[in-house]
């Protein structure tokens, strides 16, 4: 990665809150890049996917780590965090809003080409962009890592409009077998380009270097695995080539 970034926090308002979001961009923004919008783990949009923002950045796009609770809001312990993410997913018109005023935020940028924008999850974060993906989203293309894969609104047929790529850890028990067949069978139904890779005895949260002490801290099955974790980034730095 470039550490010749631009860093910017980037505030907009969303479903009666201020989202005070972080925004990284390449070098060089001479012509327009294409836009990822990058959603935060249950903890809140902190520094790690700040620093995945970094990365992409480093890629040569316009990474926006988006704030989906609002006021800058994360949390420490899983209690808080469950109640942050609860508040949020279960108001679907606010998440929609969030992830809509977060999608216009980077797209209007001079520096960003507004008809080439993409969004990657991390956890909580992957299952956002999954349901906004079957929504029918205008986004060239989804990354969903260790992201939760069930839905109440399946997508129909025809709906999904970007290219998907999941990615899981084939012993999370958050994402048990059972929900990553059901998502083949409901991307298949849909006619939808989805590629889903699950990692053998790999558990929740594998991209997060900071997953292992997490876990180890509040009793939770979180587990950093770099392996998993650089091919997944991997898989994604290729998608996002082919689409853009």
């Amino acid at each position: 990665m470039s550490n010749d970034i631009q860093k910017l926090d980037l505030e907009y308002s969303a479903a009666g809150a201020t989202c005070k979001s972080y925004l990284a961009l390449p070098a060089d923004t001479t012509a327009p890049v294409p836009g990822i919008i990058v959603l935060h783990e249950w903890w809140g949009c902190d520094d790690y996917v700040r620093g995945r923002a970094d990365q992409l950045a480093g890629l040569g796009y316009a990474a926006l780590a988006a704030d989906m609770y609002g006021e800058g809001q994360q949390a420490d312990d899983p209690e808080a965090a469950g109640a942050l993410m609860t508040g949020l997913m279960g108001d679907p018109a606010q998440l929609s809003a969030r992830f809509e005023a977060a999608r216009s935020a980077l797209a209007s940028r001079a520096e960003v080409d507004g008809s080439r924008i993409a969004a990657a999850g991390y956890c909580m974060g992957g299952g956002i962009a999954l349901e906004m993906a079957r929504a029918g989203a205008e986004l060239a293309a989804v990354a969903s890592f260790h992201g939760a894969l069930e839905t109440q609104t399946p997508a129909t047929e025809g709906a999904i409009q970007a290219k998907l790529l999941v990615c899981t850890g084939a012993a999370d028990p958050f994402v048990p077998t059972e929900h990553v067949d059901s998502l083949r069978s409901e991307m298949a139904a849909a006619g939808a380009s989805c590629e889903i890779v699950a990692y053998p005895d790999v558990i929740h949260a594998f991209t997060n270097p900071g997953a292992t002490a997490r876990g180890e801290r509040f009793g939770l099955p979180l587990r950093y695995d770099e392996g998993a974790d650089q091919d997944s980034w991997t898989r994604m730095a290729a998608l996002l080539k082919d689409v853009f």
